[in-house]
């Protein structure tokens, strides 16, 4: 006997509701990790916003349970941090942060020096097609903000290298406009005590995020990404420079650096010269796009930390931690050592999503041994340092989705203030 002609009809109909239903979960979840979802998603101009978490936090140093053993996790502006497992968040003691007055506009990929009592922090992206063209001074005696002036119309507006004798600030190439576009060679001196600018000698070529210090009378520049955003440079240049002015015609080339890119640190402390983390490859300008549209490029984030002295050969010093980027401006000296606030580390395994660090670490100059000492309000990159009177200060940069989701989100503008004692 035949099996009737309905019910035959009526389960094909099913199975393919179901394949279909099936197939399409499938593509959802791989759509979802891609490369060019995660892009929009972490960076694009979705995210670009102001946050309010609450004026005064302590940081456990240890995961809540809840988010190990797939409960709902707390709420982002809950007291405390819920982390997952899956992300490298590294364990450390409580710190108390305060929050203090926020900065005037919220700042990606800006930059800032400290003289004295003063933090000058300069342009940045406002969202990603707005970059700020200003300068914004916070005092540390009063804890205010106050004294914003314009930069010059040519200067670049992110991924600048700064430093500062303490009087002039030199202010080295870097990106000129909004998205992913092309960097700028021009170089700029800014007199602190008259708020004037000065032109100083072009670079030979512009560079993104180039490493930047002054040492034994030389205004040093090296790595970066060149001019496609994305190749990791090696360069190194040097002119010597007195009182914000150059004494040399042209650049001199010094000794290459061991590893290019860009977002790393650069100090110089005890006559050494120490450039710290950093990665290779950045975003690039999507081709043909006419705003020069960010589009997602393939990145190695590192540890290394490289150091000259007076042999003048890169010698290789301890690693961090864990890899770590986006750190030119989130340092600090204190008590002979090396504090760092945040950044980013290596891509999420599965989701390939970008993941920020959250913790304060210590590179203790004498025993060069790192250590975490403290877990920051929430994880966070590009973040603009000051240290003045035992308080370590951090404002600005761009922070995470929430407790259990480290990837990139809203660009902010607070600024937040914990005791060290270090």
């Amino acid at each position: 006997m035949g099996r009737p002609v309905g019910k035959h009809k009526s389960a094909r109909l099913v199975f393919g509701c179901v394949l279909l239903l099936g197939c399409g979960l499938v593509y959802d979840y791989f759509w979802a990790a891609s490369p060019r979802f995660t892009s929009s998603s972490s960076f694009l101009s979705s995210n670009w916003a102001a946050d309010n978490p609450p004026s005064s936090i302590t940081v456990p140093s240890t995961p809540d349970r809840s988010s190990l053993e797939g409960r709902p996790a707390a709420r982002d502006d809950a007291p405390g941090r819920v982390l997952s497992a899956t992300f490298a968040d590294l364990p450390g003691p409580e710190l108390k942060w305060e929050r203090m007055a926020p900065a005037p506009v919220p700042r990606l990929d800006g930059a800032a020096i400290q003289i004295k009592n003063l933090l000058y922090v300069f342009a940045g992206y406002g969202t990603i097609d707005f970059v700020h063209s200003h300068v914004d001074i916070y005092n540390f005696s009063d804890n205010t903000w106050g004294g914003r002036f314009d930069m010059p119309k040519e200067m670049a507006h992110s991924h600048l290298g700064m430093v500062t004798d303490g009087r002039y600030i030199y202010v080295v190439t870097g990106q000129y406009g909004p998205q992913c576009r092309g960097p700028t060679a021009h170089n700029f001196v800014l007199d602190t005590e008259t708020k004037q600018w000065h032109d100083l000698l072009p670079l030979p070529v512009p560079r993104y995020a180039p490493a930047t210090q002054l040492w034994r009378g030389r205004l040093h520049v090296m790595g970066g990404s060149k001019e496609n955003r994305h190749t990791p440079a090696v360069e190194h240049w040097s002119l010597a420079v007195k009182d914000g002015k150059a004494s040399e015609t042209e650049w001199r080339n010094e000794i290459t650096i061991p590893r290019g890119g860009p977002h790393r640190a650069c100090v110089v402390v005890d006559d050494r010269l120490m450039v710290i983390g950093g990665q290779e490859g950045d975003f690039m300008a999507k081709p043909g796009s006419p705003i020069f549209k960010c589009s997602r490029r393939k990145e190695v984030v590192y540890g290394d930390v490289y150091m000259l002295d007076d042999e003048n050969k890169w010698k290789v010093l301890p690693s961090m931690i864990k890899p770590n980027s986006h750190i030119e401006f989130a340092w600090a000296h204190v008590n002979n050592s090396l504090i760092i606030a945040g950044g980013t580390t290596e891509k999420h395994p599965m989701t390939k999503k970008m993941v920020l660090n959250g913790e304060l670490v210590q590179f203790n100059l004498d025993t060069l041994k790192w250590s975490v000492i403290g877990k920051l309000p929430y994880r966070v990159k590009t973040t603009l340092v000051g240290f003045w009177d035992g308080w370590f200060y951090f404002t600005s940069g761009q922070r995470d989705k929430g407790p259990a989701d480290p990837s990139p989100k809203k660009v902010i503008g607070e600024m937040w203030r914990t005791k060290l004692r270090l």
